[in-house]
């Protein structure tokens, strides 16, 4: 249907304005001009004035109907004319095609932006929500969609990577779905076990005290490799570090530094392969990011003079009144190469005099034997029974075994002048000195209980004495050769 001859075309937002301004006087005119005439039945005025006003309103509405979506030039002083109606009403730009402010009823207004997937009519017609009209200024929210408009010239939608980005966990969320599934071993010979209830309870506080303070808000889909980078540089440099009173006697103390930020990125990719078998990250960004997962290799060990000045201090120690089952660990720790928790959590019913074995249970690689020598069993020999508790060193209180090793150490190794040796340590010395003395590393793996090769690997060191008599005999069979008397 035509406009009315003579009207110029009006916008939607003028027709709306003027509609309600005139319409009634309009009205009011027909209506004296219809009582007038009635008695001059000649003249047809009456029905020719609300026929021209019937469709200067259809003209009016029908440009609503014609242009459903009226179109100004979206202005701090524009939008503030703009009032609710009785349904919602978007607004567009009349200079950037698709930005729009959205008007409900109830006053709520934002900023959006409308666009079109694929080309023509018939391509599907999608709309994104900027911002709330308030945080943004009119200018702010055009930039924003000029982004999203070249976003969709590149072929992207934005509307559902913003649904998606919604609906996808954090990290916060991810790391608590993977305390409750995701705490199983992930390659070796364990794979698929659970994992030992004290590395789980070291990885998750790891987690939560790293990884959640600083990425925890993040969705899991925007995490790349430059956070993975940026947020091991940050733990390296101690962001994270605290010492925080919780409670009576209580104390949470955190360190950062660049050990620590190796072990939290080795704990944040299994997290993040955990997400990828689940299918809820596509990729595991600590893959490629560049950043080292590896701790340093250690090679201190102990030489024999260095073991020597070790069991001096010991037995010092022990007549000083010492606790004597931390010294009796130390001791077993050195002579069987055991861990530390394989030491002092042992049970009775673990060793086998008769055989000269140690059957640990539950060990760091699942169940492992390991040769026990006669200076370790005559050692265990000495250490009486107590019948209330299975363990070889019980604890003085409760039903545990005892765990003060850690305190006493430090005096061990001031009196031995040993800096920097931990009880770890003690294991490496069993298995470079192995390796020093000719055992194959098959035979000092099963010394160690390793479950491969390359684990053995790392601990066959040859220590220096040796090697330094060695270079000494062939140097000087060199020497005599080329008749020279350096020697």
């Amino acid at each position: 249907m035509e406009r009315v001859k003579g009207f110029e075309p009006l916008t939607p937002t003028l027709a709306r304005l003027l509609l309600p301004i005139f319409g009634p006087f309009i009205e009011f005119s027909i209506s004296v001009c219809s009582c007038y005439f009635s008695s001059l039945r000649s003249i047809p005025f009456p029905r020719i004035a609300i026929g021209h006003v019937f469709v200067a309103k259809w003209w009016l509405n029908g440009s609503e109907r014609k242009h459903p979506l009226p179109t100004i030039k979206l202005t701090k002083r524009a939008v503030g004319f703009i009032k609710p109606g009785q349904r919602p009403c978007y607004y567009f730009d009349a200079d950037l095609p698709g930005f729009f402010l959205r008007v409900m009823p109830s006053g709520v207004r934002a900023w959006g932006y409308e666009y079109r997937l694929g080309s023509g009519r018939s391509a599907q017609k999608k709309r994104i929500t900027i911002a709330s009209f308030g945080s943004l200024a009119p200018d702010e929210a055009r930039f924003e969609a000029k982004g999203f408009a070249a976003d969709v010239t590149r072929g992207s939608d934005p509307a559902a990577e913003k649904s998606a980005k919604s609906k996808a966990s954090t990290v916060a969320e991810l790391v608590e779905l993977y305390e409750r599934e995701g705490c199983f071993i992930q390659r070796g010979i364990r794979q698929g076990e659970p994992m030992k209830e004290r590395t789980k309870a070291y990885t998750l506080a790891r987690l939560k005290h790293h990884v959640i303070p600083q990425i925890g808000k993040k969705h899991v889909i925007e995490i790349g490799a430059g956070d993975v980078e940026r947020f091991v540089r940050a733990i390296g440099a101690g962001v994270t570090a605290k010492d925080e009173k919780i409670g009576p006697r209580t104390r949470v103390i955190v360190r950062g530094g660049q050990g620590a930020a190796r072990k939290v990125v080795r704990d944040l990719s299994a997290v993040f392969s955990f997400a990828v078998r689940r299918g809820i990250m596509p990729a595991n960004p600590c893959n490629i990011a560049a950043v080292r997962k590896t701790d340093n290799k250690r090679e201190r060990f102990l030489t024999l003079d260095e073991v020597q000045r070790l069991g001096e201090a010991l037995d010092t120690l022990e007549k000083a009144g010492a606790n004597s089952k931390a010294l009796n660990i130390a001791r077993l720790l050195a002579l069987t190469g055991c861990r530390r928790d394989e030491i002092a959590g042992l049970r009775w019913d673990e060793i086998d005099f008769e055989r000269g074995l140690l059957i640990l249970e539950n060990s760091k690689t699942g169940k492992s034997i390991r040769p026990l020598g006669v200076s370790a069993r005559v050692l265990l020999e000495t250490i009486a029974q107590n019948t209330s508790s299975p363990f070889v060193f019980p604890a003085s209180q409760g039903n545990s075994h005892y765990q003060g090793t850690k305190q006493i150490w430090p005096k061990v190794i001031a009196l031995a002048e040993l800096p920097g040796v931990t009880l770890h340590t003690l294991r490496h010395t069993m298995g470079s000195t192995a390796v020093s003395s000719c055992e194959a590393l098959a035979l000092t793996g099963a010394i160690l209980g390793h479950a491969n090769s390359r684990s053995t690997a790392i601990y066959a060191h040859v220590q220096n004495d040796p090697s330094k008599q060695a270079a000494d005999r062939v140097s000087r069979i060199i020497a005599e050769a080329l008749d020279t008397s350096r020697c």
